[in-house]
Order: structure tokens, then C-alpha cells, then sequence
């Protein structure tokens, strides 16, 4: 569905992905793990059409994206839920939906029903649609975040940092959702902090040193691999 060809990526003079490849298979969980700085948020925006990229190319579902605006690769079919969760704190939860569903030309029905799917996901959402989104706990932003996201109906849902700030309960609560949407056929790039978490849901990872990846496998693996447990396991 994505692949990702020798992606350079800088800001100014400093370069923050090194010509990195990688792809994603329709259906798949696949997660980049790294530490700050390792250029996973940037590729991710890179992807989204926020940044440029210096060299590289980017091919989803068979076409060229690289290039193209941002409002362009929503309408292609990704979304993103970005680190921070960048909602419209003073609009009420349904608008910040809607907003989600700004480039559609599909049915005002067919949004509604993906609406409505949000709020069965997130029932807080639903229970409280009119409130403003900045009155909300960081885990409930960051439902409404992934809902705004899925409003577009993407078929490759980005994900950066869901589970930053959140307790452990509303961890499991994000982690099981992303095994939902990937089990009714969302493909998802998970960018996550929370190795354990992340490798568990993951069908394959890619682990990101200073802009360049180190090395990839299957969740499973990696998992086990005495490098990802030293460096994001806390194993000794």
C-alpha cells in the first residue's frame, strides 16, 4: 500500500531522515520506534504532505505521492492524528469531527454514519458531543483526534504518539481501538513511545537511530531482539 524509497528529509542544514526505505502492506499494523529526534514525527509529516522532502520518493497504492499538498493526500486516503493531538480546543467535539470529514463529497448520510461510528468507539465522545474539545482529559482529546482522523474514511490511518501523557488504563483503551480499526481493514502507521505496546499490535517494525533505520522485523521478533530490549524495554 506505501512504500517508502531512500527518503531524505532536512530542516534547513540539518538533515533529520537519512534515506531511509520502508513499506507498509495493506491491512497491516507497522510501527517506527526510535528515540526523540530519530525522525519519526518528520516522516510522518513528510508522508502527510506537510514537509518536503530533500530526495526520496513516496508511492501509495501504486501512485506517486510525494509532492502533492497535504489537503491532496487526505483526499488520496491517509490521515494523520498528529503528536499533540492539534485539535480546535474552543469548537465542540462534533465540529472538530466534521472538520475530519472537510474534503468528502460523499453523502451527508455516509458521514453521519461514520460519526456515529466514532461515538460507538468512544462513547465519552458521543455523550458529550457539544462540549468543547478543550474541556476534555488528555485521553479523551486524543480519542477525539483519532476520530477526527477516521472522519476523512482513510485507508492508511497515521498515528504519532497516541498514548504520550495517558494513563496506563487509557493506554490499553488507545491500543485496543487501533487493534479494531486494523481488524475492519484500516491500515495503520503507528509512530508510539511505548515499545511494549506498540511491537504487541505491530505486524512489523522499523527502529529509527538518528534519521537513518537501524534494523526491522516482525513485532514479534523485535520483541525479543536484545537491542530493542536495552534500548526500549528497560531490560538490562
Amino acid at each position: 500500500m506505501l512504500e517508502v524509497k531512500d527518503l531524505v528529509v532536512a530542516y534547513g542544514r540539518v538533515t533529520a531522515v537519512k534515506g531511509i526505505s520502508f513499506t507498509v502492506e495493506q491491512g497491516q499494523v507497522v510501527t517506527l520506534l526510535g528515540t526523540n529526534g530519530a525522525g519519526k514525527s518528520t516522516t510522518l509529516r513528510t508522508i502527510s504532505g506537510l514537509l518536503k522532502p530533500v530526495s526520496g520518493e513516496i508511492w501509495f497504492e501504486g501512485r506517486r505521492l510525494d509532492g502533492e499538498p497535504a489537503h491532496k493526500v487526505v483526499q488520496r486516503g491517509i490521515a494523520q492524528s498528529p503528536e499533540g493531538r492539534r485539535l480546535f480546543r474552543k469548537m465542540s467535539v462534533e465540529d472538530n469531527l466534521m472538520l475530519g470529514a472537510y474534503s468528502r463529497t460523499d453523502s451527508a448520510a455516509a458521514i453521519k454514519a461514520d460519526m456515529d461510528r466514532v461515538y460507538d468507539l468512544f462513547e465519552v465522545l458521543g455523550q458529550r458531543r457539544r462540549e468543547p474539545a478543550g474541556l476534555f482529559s488528555g485521553g479523551e482529546q486524543q480519542m477525539l483526534a483519532i476520530g477526527r482522523a477516521m472522519m476523512s474514511r482513510p485507508t492508511l490511518l497515521m498515528l504519532d504518539e497516541p498514548s504520550m501523557g495517558l494513563s496506563p488504563i487509557m493506554t490499553q483503551t488507545i491500543m485496543r481501538t487501533i487493534r479494531e480499526l486494523q481488524a475492519e481493514g484500516v491500515t495503520i502507521l503507528l509512530v508510539e513511545q511505548n515499545a511494549q505496546a506498540a511491537l504487541s499490535l505491530a505486524d512489523r517494525g522499523y527502529v529509527l537511530e538518528v534519521g537513518s533505520i537501524a534494523f526491522s522485523d516482525t513485532g514479534r521478533n523485535l520483541l525479543r531482539d536484545d537491542r530493542v530490549k536495552r534500548a526500549y524495554l528497560g531490560a538490562a
